[in-house]
């Protein structure tokens, strides 16, 4: 107990001290919540990556999945790193800060706003994030409530709070900076403890090969008669492994919390740095985490999963353990937890006030106001967020975790397309974006109430989330051939930024002639 304690206190004096030492930097709008767009590439990797991993990933996703289709669960992990991690910096990274920046944006709703010369979609998509991320930043809570009660035996609320206080103190004090300096800080705790869980997870039983051949003898007729199938290439249930993957992969890049990280990194060259570390960390961090989940059915004699739940497998998996290991594996999932929470609190309290306040109630509103309405919403929405946990985890209301669940689906359905067609393509509609914001928040909201009118499929709110997403890509270039195109000279102001020549150093460009160039 004395060695669980002292990680804690050490990691809860780090933590606060970081949000009280960059507090003086704060001194606007632009530099709290972005970090004055001067934020490097590790910074920048370490903070999308921890934002992308919390402890839903860790004790329920990889619980879940890995229970449900063993070791080819690694697919869900290695598509975070390839299409959420990789193919988001590349696709959306340099466009997303150049427009952005162009634009004078700091937000998601603020890009959509300007990019579509619209108050109604600014308002309307910060309506949306505010709906849908609030009640998602309470399901982070969920994850450390097994974990703790295990390694301390405390009480879920006592953990509530402290994690909730400690976020509140280093957001509303450091701001970006120091939520990003944390998140690095969060996001090596997470790669130390993933690998020495893996590995302490294999050598009880054995070694990889020998846990892998236990796995093979793995039968449960409920799921498939194939012999080996926990063990194979694409496990039981292939098509809802897919969607699985597409949510969790293509989901992030219509997540404002995911996103607003690429406003604030500083350079090119941070861009490319950025790039290659969020892919290797995420292969660690997702890839290990549903790698180890894969094995969750070599410790069915300490889990009963139809009594006690899937958020119980981890837990369960881990429980043998030495209590530095299980210290380690709680600072593990508190970082994750914490990360998360304050990308998304971050993300609500900006979005709320400069996307909607200023915009509405308080239609003028100096830089000083804006930062102390900000930083007081930062607290009303952490509050918020541990209420609604402690009442779900409390009272059991199922309501709550479905609205958890479909949030994500909500957001990248309402966000993604939009977002994509709006940095690449001139044609895309005010009236297109507003067709797909309509739709997939009120798909998924149907999804909650009326999901046994659903096809089969589509009663899991991953695989809804994953159609509302495919459907938006379709939904915004079939609605913007149909109405009337935007004005061309505002269209073409916009994309200048594009087209503005830069110098650069030889090393980066073989100069010369533009077909030696091209």
């Amino acid at each position: 107990m004395f060695v669980k304690v002292l990680l804690l206190v050490v990691f809860f004096v780090v933590t606060a001290g970081i949000g009280f030492y960059f507090r003086k930097r704060n001194t606007d709008v632009d530099s709290f919540v972005l970090g004055g767009r001067s934020v490097g590439p590790w910074l920048t990797a370490f903070a999308y990556g921890t934002s992308y991993f919390s402890a839903v990933v860790f004790v329920g996703y990889a619980g879940q999945f890995g229970w449900k289709f063993g070791i080819s669960a690694v697919w869900i992990g290695l598509g975070n790193a390839m299409i959420g991690s990789l193919l988001a910096w590349v696709v959306l990274g340099r466009r997303t800060r150049i427009m952005t920046r162009h634009l004078d944006s700091a937000t998601m709703p603020e890009f959509f706003g300007e990019r579509f010369c619209s108050r109604g979609i600014k308002i309307g998509a910060s309506i949306i994030t505010f709906i849908f991320l609030v009640p998602y930043t309470a399901s982070l809570y969920n994850g450390l409530s097994r974990l703790f009660s295990m390694a301390f035996g405390v009480d879920f609320t006592i953990c509530i709070a402290a994690m909730a206080v400690l976020t509140g103190i280093y957001v509303i004090a450091g701001g970006y900076v120091a939520t990003a300096v944390n998140d690095f800080i969060q996001g090596v705790i997470m790669l130390v403890g993933i690998v020495a869980v893996v590995a302490a997870v294999l050598l009880a039983h054995g070694g990889f090969m020998n846990s892998l051949g236990l796995l093979a003898r793995v039968s449960d007729p409920t799921v498939s008669d194939m012999p080996g199938v926990f063990a194979s290439f694409f496990g039981p249930d292939p098509l809802n492994l897919l969607g699985v993957v597409l949510l969790t992969s293509v989901g992030t890049w219509g997540l404002p919390q995911m996103v607003q990280k690429f406003y604030a990194i500083k350079s090119e060259k941070s861009v490319r740095k950025g790039t290659v570390i969020s892919t290797v960390f995420a292969i660690l961090v997702s890839g290990g985490c549903y790698f180890l989940g894969g094995f969750g059915r070599l410790f069915s004699d300490r889990v009963n999963v139809a009594a006690e739940g899937f958020d119980s497998i981890i837990p369960a998996m881990l429980s043998g353990f030495s209590p530095l290991l299980i210290g380690i594996v709680v600072m593990l999932v508190l970082s994750a937890s914490m990360s998360t929470l304050s990308a998304l609190v971050m993300t609500s309290a900006s979005t709320f006030t400069l996307d909607f306040l200023r915009n509405t109630a308080f239609k003028k509103m100096d830089d000083a106001l804006q930062l102390y309405v900000i930083r007081f919403l930062i607290a009303v929405f952490i509050l918020v967020s541990a209420i609604i946990a402690i009442i779900q985890y409390k009272g059991g209301i199922s309501l709550i975790a479905q609205l958890m669940g479909i949030s994500w689906g909500a957001l990248a359905g309402a966000f993604l397309a939009p977002l994509l067609y709006g940095l690449y393509w001139k044609r895309t509609t005010g009236s297109a974006v507003w067709a797909c914001f309509l739709f997939s928040t009120l798909f998924m909201c149907a999804n909650i109430f009326f999901r046994g009118g659903f096809p089969p499929l589509l009663q899991s709110p991953i695989n809804a989330g994953a159609f509302a997403m495919l459907a938006g890509l379709l939904i915004v270039p079939l609605v913007s051939l149909c109405t009337r195109s935007p004005l061309p000279q505002q269209v073409e102001a916009m994309f200048a930024c594009y087209d503005r020549p830069v110098t650069v150093r030889a090393q980066e460009s073989l100069g010369g002639p533009p077909e030696e160039r091209a």
